[in-house]
C-alpha cells in the first residue's frame, strides 16, 4: 500500500473517531459549560427528552452538517477557481444572503410603524431561513449573469467581488434607514448554531446528500482542471456544462449552511488546506474528505462556543475565524521561514 493512500486512510479513521467523540461533547455541552456529570444528571432528570433530544442533539447534528457544507463548498470552490484562496463566499452568497436577512429584519422594524403590512406578512412567511437562502441564490445569479455565464473563470471571480461589494452596501444602506435591524444583522454575520432543529438538520442532510455525490460526479474534471484550460479541453471536457454544475452545487451548499447558521468563517477556507497538508489526493477525495474536516472543525468550535465563557456563549463565528485565521497565518509564516 503506497504511503499516500495510508495517509488518506489515517485522515479518514481520524476523523471517524474525532467526530464521534465531538457529538458526544456536543450532547455534554449545556449550560453550564461541558461536563460529563452533568450529562448523565440531565439524562435522568424529567426533562432530559426535551433537553437533550430537542435541544442539544440537533444543534450538534446540525453544526457538523453546516461545516461539512461549507468544507466540500469550500474545497469546490478552491478545485474550480485554481486558487487556494477561494472560500463558499465568492460569488456574492454571503452578501445576498446578509442583504435579504437584513430587508426581512428592516421589514419587521417599519411594521411597527404601520408601514408595508402587506410585505411584512409576505416576508414573515418566508421567514429569515427562506430570505437568506434567496439572497444568496440571488447573489450568485446576479453574480453569473454580470459575468455573462461561466464560461470565463477569471471574469467569474471578478463578478463575484463586485456583486459583494454592492450587495454588502445596499445591506449597510438599508440598516442605516432601520437602525433596528442592525443587531440581527450582526448575530447573523456573527454565525450561530443556537437556532439549529430538528427541521434544519434534515434540510442540511438533504442538502449535502445531493451536493456530495454532484461534487463527486465532476471531480475529475477538477483534477483536469488542474492542468490548465486548455489541456481540459484536449483531454473532451465540455468547460462551460463543468462550470455550471459546479457554481450550481457551490451555491445551493453555501446557500443552505448560510440559511441556517450565518455566516461562520473560515471553515470552507481552511478545511481543504488541513486535508491536502495531511492527505494529499486527487479531489475526489479531497472533496469528501474536506466535508469530513469542515463538520468537525465547526463543531468543535460550536462545543467551546458553548463552554468557555458558560453560561454564556461566544459567537460561533468568531471562534472559527480566530482559530482558522491563526491557522493560515501560521501555515504562511512557515511557508516564509522554509
Amino acid at each position: 500500500m503506497s504511503l499516500a493512500r495510508q495517509r488518506c486512510i489515517h485522515l479518514g479513521l481520524g476523523l471517524a473517531a474525532l467526530t464521534a467523540l465531538l457529538l458526544a461533547a456536543g450532547l455534554a455541552a449545556g449550560g453550564e459549560g461541558w461536563s460529563i456529570t452533568g450529562l448523565v444528571q440531565t439524562l435522568s432528570g424529567p426533562d432530559a427528552l426535551m433537553i437533550v433530544g430537542q435541544i442539544r442533539a440537533p444543534r450538534t447534528l446540525g453544526a457538523w452538517l453546516t461545516g461539512a457544507l461549507l468544507g466540500l463548498a469550500g474545497a469546490t470552490a478552491q478545485g474550480l477557481f485554481r486558487n487556494p484562496l477561494a472560500d463558499p463566499y465568492l460569488l456574492g452568497s454571503a452578501s445576498g444572503a446578509s442583504l435579504g436577512v437584513v430587508l426581512v429584519l428592516a421589514a419587521s422594524a417599519l411594521a411597527g410603524h404601520g408601514i408595508g403590512l402587506a410585505t411584512v406578512d409576505l416576508l414573515g412567511r418566508v421567514g429569515l431561513v427562506g430570505a437568506a437562502f434567496s439572497g444568496a441564490l440571488l447573489g450568485v445569479l446576479t453574480t453569473l449573469t454580470l459575468a455573462r455565464g461561466s464560461q470565463q473563470t477569471v471574469r467569474l471571480l471578478l463578478a463575484g467581488v463586485v456583486v459583494g461589494v454592492v450587495l454588502s452596501a445596499l445591506c449597510d444602506l438599508v440598516t442605516t434607514a432601520a437602525p433596528d435591524a442592525l443587531r440581527g444583522k450582526q448575530v447573523f454575520m456573527l454565525g450561530s448554531t443556537g437556532f439549529l432543529g430538528w427541521g434544519s438538520c434534515m434540510a442540511l442532510g438533504l442538502g449535502l446528500l445531493v451536493c456530495a455525490p454532484l461534487s463527486w460526479r465532476w471531480s475529475r474534471a477538477l483534477d483536469a482542471l488542474t492542468l490548465g484550460e486548455d489541456s481540459a479541453r484536449s483531454l473532451g471536457l465540455d468547460l462551460p456544462r463543468v462550470r455550471v454544475a459546479l457554481v450550481a452545487t457551490l451555491a445551493l451548499a453555501t446557500g443552505l449552511a448560510v440559511s441556517q447558521a450565518g455566516l461562520v468563517a473560515f471553515v470552507g477556507l481552511v478545511a481543504p488546506h488541513l486535508v491536502r497538508r495531511f492527505a494529499p489526493a486527487p479531489h475526489g477525495y479531497t472533496l469528501l474528505a474536506s466535508a469530513g474536516v469542515g463538520g468537525t472543525l465547526l463543531l468543535s468550535a460550536d462545543v467551546l462556543a458553548r463552554s468557555l465563557i458558560a453560561p454564556q456563549e461566544v459567537p460561533v463565528g468568531v471562534l472559527t475565524a480566530l482559530l482558522g485565521g491563526g491557522y493560515l497565518l501560521w501555515l504562511l509564516h512557515r511557508r516564509r521561514v522554509a
